[in-house]
């Protein structure tokens, strides 16, 4: 679905840079003591990396299976709206066939029963479109979540204290260089650990 496709990759940059700035915040407020020559020697190595966004969105499986979920159940939903669309169509075009020839009383009665019919039919559209938004919603949740997770833990393992992403829907970052770039190693790590999680189910 193009919709739920442009939504992730929008939303994926904010949900890392969230996780990881969480944990760079938790980082901070413990390490109030004077800097060891550990300390310093830690401090030395790249510690301000970045993740395109883009590649990620594009590459990590888990968003494609949720890509491809959300956008089966919008298939489904508006094909079964169009389904009753259309035979809603058709009830008012054999009614508008055969309402010359109908007693008043009649026309009023099917008339009524057919606006009462097309109200039905809008509320359950916006009922279905609501549905679709609520499972979209509790979709990117459930990513946060996973992105929340991998990246607290990424941060501490790689001692990185600030880790921004790139996207060209999203210009803030102009430029980085390449060597800071560890969008290949996430996608990896990520992808991995979901393949382990879904062969366990």
């Amino acid at each position: 679905m193009k919709k739920a496709s442009i939504i992730t990759k929008c939303t994926l940059g904010l949900l890392i840079a969230g996780s990881m700035t969480a944990c760079n915040q938790n980082k901070t407020a413990g390490s109030t003591t004077a800097a060891t020559p550990a300390a310093a020697s830690a401090d030395s190595k790249e510690t301000i990396v970045y993740i395109n966004s883009d590649t990620l969105s594009a590459k990590y499986n888990y968003v494609k299976d949720m890509d491809k979920r959300l956008s089966d159940k919008g298939s489904a939903a508006k094909s079964d709206i169009q389904s009753k669309g259309e035979a809603f169509q058709r009830e008012v075009a054999e009614y508008q066939k055969s309402a010359a020839t109908l007693p008043a009383d009649q026309r009023q009665t099917t008339e009524q029963r057919l606006q009462r019919e097309q109200q039905q039919l809008q509320g359950y559209q916006q009922n279905a479109q609501a549905e679709l938004q609520n499972v979209q919603t509790a979709e990117m949740t459930k990513l946060y979540d996973k992105i929340a997770e991998f990246t607290k833990a990424y941060a501490k393992e790689k001692g990185y204290k600030l880790v921004l992403t790139y996207s060209k829907n999203n210009t803030n970052m102009l430029y980085g260089d390449p060597s800071l770039d560890i969008t290949a190693d996430v996608v990896k790590r990520l992808n991995d650990a979901y393949a382990k999680d879904s062969s366990s189910k």
